[in-house]
């Protein structure tokens, strides 16, 4: 038996209606009363509806937020994050406000912007956090990621953009589909170093842990798992990297893919 899920959240968890089905909860429940681990992985914070989300799927347990830069046990607090190289973070800030654009600055728990408004407001709704916007030289705290937010047809643009000693994690939500968000970290941080991590203070190996995503952030960890699997409304950058797929998150693909976790 697998010994460990990771499960995304936007496209895999949560479908177009922004909320998580009734029968996907009963059976990531089943699959926990049965001894395996469930973890989140996405490229939300640990803060809002995600940390809700990852206390309901494994109380105990770590999760795996901000596209691996925040590794978070919910319980204790205790974390694993990486941070952000000291002076990416002037160079990012200086290029937002030159181009007029929102650029989300994160601690495990916190986050400011550079560009209040309706696309930041319409974030913080997804995220289920209240609106009240704050500047990201106010934070508290270690930073570990930031984030373009964007219109969906300036990504390309975007991503072409230098970003020296960084990664790049694009991805997008079903709840939000005109926008695309584009995630920052220290290179070689990703959803799949973040995995390896939490595999290794289970004591597990690889080939016991499912990786569930639908998008282009979540190859990473897909390409370090033993089994794979894309969701039926999956970017073809996350259908490559997949050794099985299921049904689309609105018909209750991620169930499908824990029926699948409990016969391996």
């Amino acid at each position: 038996m697998l010994g460990l899920i990771c499960v995304d959240v936007d496209g895999t968890l949560i479908g177009t209606d922004n909320t998580v089905r009734d029968d996907v909860w009963a059976a990531l429940a089943d699959a926990r009363a049965r001894g395996i681990r469930i973890a989140l992985c996405s490229g939300r914070p640990a803060i809002g509806n995600a940390l809700g989300y990852a206390r309901r799927l494994d109380a105990d347990g770590w999760h795996v937020f901000q596209n691996g830069a925040s590794v978070v046990r919910v319980d204790s607090g205790e974390s694993l994050s990486e941070a952000l190289p000291e002076d990416a973070l002037p160079m990012l800030i200086g290029r937002a406000h030159a181009e007029d654009r929102l650029l989300e600055v994160y601690t495990d728990t916190e986050f400011g912007v550079t560009r209040p408004g309706t696309l930041a407001e319409r974030h913080s709704a997804l995220l289920g956090v209240p609106y009240d916007p704050r500047t990201p030289e106010s934070l508290v705290g270690t930073r570990v990621r930031a984030q373009w937010v964007v219109p969906r047809e300036q990504e390309s643009a975007v991503t072409a953009e230098p970003h020296a000693g960084l990664d790049l994690h694009p991805a997008g939500s079903p709840a939000m589909p005109d926008t695309m968000f584009i995630s920052i970290t220290r290179a070689g941080i990703s959803k799949g170093s973040a995995v390896r991590r939490i595999a290794a203070e289970y004591g597990l190996d690889m080939d016991r842990v499912m990786m569930v995503g639908d998008g282009e952030n979540d190859v990473s960890a897909m390409r370090v798992v033993g089994h794979p699997v894309a969701m039926g409304n999956a970017d073809p950058p996350a259908r490559a990297a997949a050794r099985y797929t299921v049904g689309h998150v609105d018909d209750g693909g991620l169930m499908e893919a824990v029926g699948l976790a409990l016969t391996l």
